[in-house]
Parts: C-alpha cells; structure tokens; sequence
C-alpha cells in the first residue's frame, strides 16, 4: 500500500515549486481534496487562493493581516496566471470536469493544471505532476472513504472515537457511559471489513449500539474474550489478538490507533499497518523497498536542517528506529556492519 500523508503532501509542494510557474496570480483548488492543495501552496508561496466554484462565481478567498501584500487584494478579473491543483489524478474525472468548466466559463486568463500525486509522471489531464505514486494507494485525507475499507482490519478506539480517558476506563458504570457517549473521530462513509477492538466481549451490544448510532458499517465485530479489564492487562495481548486475526483473515491492512501496537501487529502477522498517531505505514519485512523508500522520502529535508555530522548522524538512527522499531533497526544495524 502507497500512503501519503498531509506531511506528505505538503513536502511534495515545497519540494518541487520550482516546476511551477514563478508568476502564478491565483491558486484555485478542484473540490474537496484539491482546497487541501491549494491550501498548502498559498500559505507557502504567500499566493492568493480560492476553490474552483468559488473562482468561477468570480470570488477569491480573503486573506488575513499576517502575511498581507498588496498581490494579495487583487480582484479575480486581475488574475491572469492560474493555478488550478488537485491532490491526485488517477482517471483524470475530476480534472477534465474542472478544465471544462474552466473553459465553458469564457475567462480570459493563461491556465496551468496540476496535481501532487498521479499515477505516471505525466497525465493528459494536467500539465504537472509533483510525484509519482501508484495504485494501490491511499491517502491521509480519504483513508476513511477508501473502497479498500471492506478489505481492512480496524481498531475502534483512537480510530472511529476519542480514547476513553484514565477516568472513563473503569470497567464499570464510567466506562459504560463513555461506550454510549464516545466522541467520533474518523468517520467512514464506506463499509469497514473487520472492526477489531481489545474491547471486551461483554460490551459488545453497547459498542454495537454506538456504532449503530453513528452510521458505521461493518462486515463483523471482533472483540478480545477475555473476563475484566484487570485480565486484559495481566495477559497483555492487546497486539497479539489483533495480529492473529488479522493473519488469519483475508485483510490486506490494519488501521490501528497506537504506534507501538501498530509495530507488534505488523511483526506478529507479516502484514502492512496503517498507524493513526503517526500517519506512517509499517511493513513487517522492515528492510522491503516500501518500508526503506517510507523511511528515506523526507530524512534529506530534515538533515540539512543540522549542521554537524554528529547531530545528522543521531536524526539517521532516532528515524529508524521510530519507522523501523527496534527489531528493525537493530537487523538493519548488523547487516550493514556485516563483512563482505
């Protein structure tokens, strides 16, 4: 699995503004994901923007006090430089439709297309493409309305709501409460394959009824067997409960909550994980070309922010270790120091 986060995106505009024309006018963003784009250019290159109907209602976004220009209160009949971005391309839909409205409108102005991730180096659709990033592939920002949902393992707590709080994760009346009360945080608009929790058995009509409440589809509720919250704590198979099932089924990745489970699961089922906390992919083979090509996209922007050998050199090892975990790292380590 291909997955770029927001950091991700972000690091693709600054990496490459130098392709973009030096005197765009106007940034203007294909609904919805393309405003996440245009979002991130604007406030970087300090570029007024506004998303696609807005622009052809003739309407451009207001800017605040701290990064105010006279550029920046132009009109957007002044605009004759545009720069209309969208976060991917793949079939090319979205920005065909956007090119025709852009044509059906009749407005004078010198049109550059783009996209941050396309499937090849080059679409016909677009004029740019920041970076190449091929199926299968998923992003920060639709991971949760991906047809790839039915075919995913899915932790619930920290990933379809908040945590429970210290307080809250009583095993009792307060936990009984939290379960009916819960604050949603991803929301899916697709069928989930497999929710997977730690959760206890015995709060399963509860968990089905919130899940109910809030619109969430699945294929089947796993929840770990076990008597007590007290249990659970004392066998400590969080990870491992959730590794073996997801082994066993037909899943080709988890979404999980928590980095340091998300390691463990990957390592026990030799599949993929999606981390929440941290937006990273981990892959249980940690020297694969998908695990080594995550851990090197963005290491060179940060080592050229220290200036001494020693200090690059600790960035290198605390990055590994974070993306490889210590398992990795430490195999990684005696293989490089391994004669020839």
């Amino acid at each position: 699995m291909h997955y770029r986060s927001i950091s991700d995106m972000n690091d693709a505009i600054v990496r490459n503004l130098h392709r973009l024309p030096r005197d765009i006018d106007l940034v203007v963003g294909v609904p919805r994901s393309g405003i996440l784009a245009a979002t991130l250019l604007s406030l970087t290159a300090n570029i007024p923007m506004t998303d696609l109907d807005s622009f052809l209602a003739g309407k451009i976004y207001t800017s605040g006090v701290t990064k105010r220009r006279a550029a920046l209160d132009r009109q957007a009949t002044d605009m004759r430089k545009v720069l209309v971005i969208d976060d991917s391309v793949s079939g090319g839909a979205a920005m065909r439709e956007a090119r025709s409205r852009v044509e059906a409108a009749g407005i004078k102005a010198d049109f550059t297309f783009a996209a941050v991730f396309g499937l090849l180096p080059q679409h016909e659709e677009t004029d740019i493409v920041l970076e190449v990033v091929p199926h299968p592939r998923m992003f920060q920002w639709n991971f949760m309305h991906h047809k790839f949902l039915a075919q995913c393992c899915v932790d619930i707590d920290g990933v379809l709501c908040l945590d429970p709080t210290e307080a809250e994760n009583d095993d009792g009346p307060a936990y009984e409460k939290f379960l009916g009360e819960a604050l949603p945080l991803f929301g899916p608009t697709r069928k989930i394959g497999w929710l997977v929790t730690s959760r206890l058995e015995k709060y399963r009509s509860l968990t089905e009824a919130w899940l109910a409440k809030h619109g969430i589809e699945y294929d089947k509720l796993i929840m770990l067997d076990l008597p007590s919250k007290a249990e659970r704590q004392r066998l400590g198979v969080h990870g491992s409960f959730k590794a073996d099932f997801y082994r066993k089924s037909d899943a080709i990745l988890f979404i999980e909550s928590e980095h340091q489970q998300a390691l463990k699961i990957a390592e026990l089922s030799g599949k993929p994980v999606l981390c929440v906390e941290t937006h990273l992919v981990i892959y249980p083979d940690t020297l694969s070309l998908p695990a080594l090509g995550l851990a090197a996209r963005n290491l060179p922007g940060r080592l050229r922010q220290i200036s001494s050998p020693d200090g690059r050199k600790t960035a290198i090892k605390t990055v590994a270790r974070t993306l490889l975990g210590e398992r990795g790292y430490e195999t990684l380590k005696s293989r490089v120091k391994r004669p020839a």
